[in-house]
């Protein structure tokens, strides 16, 4: 139980306590149900907590990894009461998260041996990718760090137009074109202009729309062409902004882009105003990609680097 004796940031941990709430009490509540009667840990328990996985959005595969390893510990200790049940759990997914997070970010940060750092973000439209970028941008230029910002969603002029609200709230310089223009070439702009302005980190958006995957695709790779011409081996990061609060549909959302391009690592927004955060596990098990960040309130604060102990103990309302 000592891993999960961490010292939280109290404020960052009420926060994600805060917009863990409605997820943990849809499934306390669905969990108490499965329970009801029942002292031991026996088939029909298990079969009911099946559901109660698969109804809170972990995902048909992930539940069943999980009930796995849970029948591994009853077959094991012979006996387990259903008292025991909320602790069983809360070790068995943070052994399943670790397996996908083998390290623990703690803070915003880039590596310090990448120059300008480039993080191409990627995501449908409506799931707060403007707004992620925005917020990422603040939390990297409070570290000290100069960003750029580039607006290659050339898709929507509302696109380029939320970039530039961020760019002037958190005043860092971003690079545009009107709306129309060739998405790579505003990529090149803007890490010429990185590179000259000696950045730390730029930040590209790129267009949200999935409707043709293999344009969709072809852009992308268009877009990571060109950006190799000014600096080598870029992006170094390709984030994928999913939302939280779609559910299954965020698990599609995360199949069609991991065909598109190689995403390296996911941001779940919106945690705060569903029970659906139960898709941060499942996402993040079946398709082997570390969540490094989640969105947990509105706030510019509210965007926080993800622990998987911090969500774990949050999500089960650990009694420190």
């Amino acid at each position: 139980m000592s891993l999960f004796k961490k010292i939280f940031s109290s404020q960052k941990k009420e926060t994600l306590d805060k917009g863990l709430e409605k997820t943990k009490t849809t499934f306390f509540s669905k969990l108490s149900k499965a329970v009801a009667g029942k002292s031991k840990v026996d088939d029909d328990v298990l079969d009911n907590l099946e559901e109660v996985l698969v109804s809170s959005d972990v995902g048909v595969n992930t539940t069943l990894k999980i009930i796995d390893r849970i029948e591994a510990r009853v077959a094991k200790d012979k006996y387990m009461g259903t008292d025991e049940l909320n602790s069983i759990l809360r070790e068995e997914i943070a052994a399943l998260l670790s397996e996908t997070h083998l390290g623990e970010e703690r803070e915003f940060g880039i590596p310090i041996d990448k120059k300008p750092y480039v993080i191409m973000v990627v995501g449908v439209n409506g799931v707060g990718k403007t707004t992620t970028i925005g917020k990422l941008a603040y939390q990297f230029k409070k570290q000290g760090l100069k960003v750029v910002l580039g607006a290659a969603d050339t898709f929507r002029a509302a696109a380029i137009d939320q970039l530039q609200v961020w760019a002037d709230r958190v005043d860092v310089p971003i690079v545009k074109q009107k709306m129309g223009s060739d998405p790579a070439s505003v990529a090149f702009d803007t890490l010429s202009s990185a590179v000259t302005q000696d950045a730390d980190v730029v930040i590209i958006d790129t267009a949200g729309r999935l409707h043709n995957k293999v344009n969709l695709m072809n852009e992308l790779t268009k877009v990571k062409r060109v950006m190799q011409k000014v600096v080598d081996d870029t992006p170094h990061e390709v984030l994928l902004v999913l939302d939280g609060s779609t559910g299954q549909n965020a698990f599609e959302q995360a199949k069609q882009f991991t065909k598109a391009t190689e995403v390296t690592a996911l941001a779940v927004t919106k945690l705060d105003g569903t029970a659906k955060g139960g898709v941060v596990i499942g996402i993040s098990d079946q398709f082997q990609i570390p969540v490094k960040y989640i969105g947990v309130g509105e706030g510019i604060e509210d965007l926080q680097v993800f622990n998987k102990y911090e969500f774990v103990d949050s999500f089960f309302n650990i009694e420190n």
